[in-house]
């Protein structure tokens, strides 16, 4: 595969050529030259006007629900939405049939990610079946391929489990991802406690329910002296906690979910079901601290949350429904459109760098010589999102008939282009 991006707008914080204009020529996988007017023969061209390049984007909490669920997605579809969305690399969560929590399962899950056009590292469970009892095989997992340790979608609740694997992956400087969330209180609850639940009947989920988590984690990761990750973080409260932590220089990073961004809990009124998920759209108040915390660095990164939902467990009554909406098809498109204040640059680090850094993956810098994963993408680009654009399996999205500004255009990695559309 030899290729030339003509008069690319390089965006990498990490590069030396960030915010240069250039040509970028790619052969055999690497980068061979960044300049003007380069020729080469051969060569595919792209020339789009207006095009942005950066290392290859990453997702760190995915479910493509493979091996055990695959009627809601699978890793060849999970593959193929991010894809269209720009990704490189995707993180999977471990709560699978059986769940990632041996090493055959890790393996299981590399191998056939071998084939796939995006690398997908599996994220071993910390607990067995992530049942949140007893402590999974997690260096067994390490050396299988397994690039982080997490419950995934179900929150681990006991701390005495959590501090024991918070010491436990210090001795492989791991690192340990958690959905802050207290079960025990308002477990039923459908959405955000707060005005609009109680104006629709329906039982809450207070905000409570995740600072007492955040603070809890902090706390132990601060006595376990280790690198813990917290997703999906969504209230003020949580904002605060962690930027209270890293004044203390506990060694704790964040993402949000796109969703927690974009919505907020009046959004709910339509009783829309794709809606519908964990941690549940907050108030307005909420929303807006949270972009507050994107802009000023106190988020690391943004974490898809894709949890893709068959037709039966979300075309039902709201109460029914299950939590979940697919998103990697849509992450960068949703959040340029409705944050447009944020530059490319701090997308391209909220993207691609940050989650990196956190999982101790090298960054595919854009500059001569360095092996080639990069996204290519046009922030002025505007495109609407059909149901047969649609490459997941499911089909669980608030977004179709959405017009977005700002679109991903395909991605080289694995020395292969794939271009959308």
């Amino acid at each position: 595969m030899n290729i030339i991006i003509k008069k690319a707008k390089i965006t990498d914080p990490t590069s030396p050529h960030n915010g240069q204009l250039a040509d970028i020529h790619i052969a055999s996988g690497k980068i061979v030259s960044i300049g003007k007017d380069i020729v080469a023969k051969g060569a595919k061209i792209i020339d789009t006007p207006g095009v942005h390049v950066s290392p290859g984007w990453i997702d760190l909490f995915a479910d493509f629900a493979d091996p055990g669920y695959e009627f809601r997605e699978t890793l060849e579809t999970g593959a193929a939405a991010a894809v269209a969305g720009g990704y490189t690399d995707v993180c999977v969560v471990p709560n699978t049939k059986p769940a990632v929590d041996q090493k055959s399962v890790v393996e299981y899950v590399v191998q056939k990610g071998k084939q796939l056009p995006v690398s997908i590292h599996p994220l071993g469970s910390i607990t067995r079946g992530v049942e949140g009892k007893d402590l999974a095989e997690m260096y067994d997992m390490k050396l299988s391929g397994a690039v982080a340790f997490s419950d995934g979608k179900s929150s681990l609740q006991s701390a005495g489990i959590l501090v024991k694997a918070l010491q436990y992956v210090k001795s492989f400087n791991g690192a340990l991802i958690q959905v802050p969330d207290d079960k025990s209180i308002s477990p039923n609850g459908l959405m955000n406690e707060g005005i609009t639940s109680t104006q629709m009947g329906l039982p809450g989920r207070p905000e409570i329910a995740e600072e007492i988590a955040v603070a809890a984690n902090v706390k132990l990761a601060a006595y376990a002296e280790s690198n813990l990750h917290l997703t999906g973080i969504s209230t003020e409260g949580s904002v605060k906690l962690v930027k209270e932590a890293r004044q203390k220089k506990v060694a704790v990073t964040c993402s949000v979910a796109p969703y927690n961004l974009v919505f907020c809990d009046e959004d709910i009124t339509t009783y829309d079901s794709n809606l519908k998920v964990n941690p549940p759209l907050r108030s307005k108040k909420d929303r807006k601290a949270l972009q507050k915390a994107v802009a000023e660095g106190v988020i690391d990164c943004i974490a898809s949350h894709h949890i893709p939902q068959d037709k039966d467990h979300k075309v039902v009554e709201f109460e029914y429904a299950k939590n979940g909406m697919i998103s990697l098809q849509t992450s960068y498109a949703a959040l340029n459109t409705y944050l447009p204040e944020i530059s490319q640059e701090r997308w391209v680090e909220l993207f691609a760098v940050n989650a990196r850094r956190i999982l101790n993956i090298p960054v595919p810098t854009i500059a001569e010589g360095n092996e080639a994963s990069i996204t290519l993408f046009l922030p002025k680009q505007e495109w609407v999102l059909e149901l047969k654009d649609v490459l997941s399996k499911s089909r669980n999205t608030p977004f179709i008939g959405q017009k977005f500004t700002g679109k991903p255009l395909g991605i080289y990695h694995k020395s292969r282009l794939i271009l959308n559309n």
